[in-house]
């Protein structure tokens, strides 16, 4: 037992030392901006539009679909940025997006096991919305 305090103490000091070092490290290169040209915001609409939950909203578990409507949720924001006020048609279906989101959240679907009801109508409402948006951010802003 004697010979692992010493072992403990190297180990800790090492702790230590690593905590006080002035260097942070490489700077993180993080997410944010994601979708900051017209391209990037397609690419993401083609990855959430090659979901279960969008290609077939009636036929899903609504709490199934939890992951899928948090990774749309800034996708709203993002759409409207990127519209500015050369596309009000693009910014009103970003709109009609978020508000099936609202809805899907407000319902509380995480939770809902069966399909049907009002979690199947907000998904299918966010799978509607999502095929808009996705239609006019390719034609308006992805080929000008």
């Amino acid at each position: 037992m004697r010979t692992w305090k010493p072992l403990i103490a190297l180990g800790a000091l090492a702790l230590v030392l690593a905590g006080c070092s002035n260097e942070a490290g490489p700077t993180p290169k993080g997410g944010a901006g994601q979708a900051e040209t017209p391209y990037a915001l397609s690419v993401k609409l083609n990855a959430l539009t090659a979901d279960t939950c969008f290609r077939d909203p009636a036929g899903q578990t609504p709490r199934g679909c939890g992951k899928y409507v948090t990774e749309l949720g800034s996708t709203p924001g993002l759409v409207r940025e990127q519209a500015g006020t050369k596309h009000p048609d693009l910014v009103a279906a970003a709109n009609d997006l978020e508000k099936g989101i609202g809805a899907y959240r407000g319902g509380h679907c995480d939770a809902v096991a069966d399909p049907g009801g009002a979690c199947t109508s907000a998904l299918t409402a966010i799978a509607d919305s999502l095929r808009s948006v996705k239609q006019l951010v390719d034609t308006q802003l992805v080929t000008g």
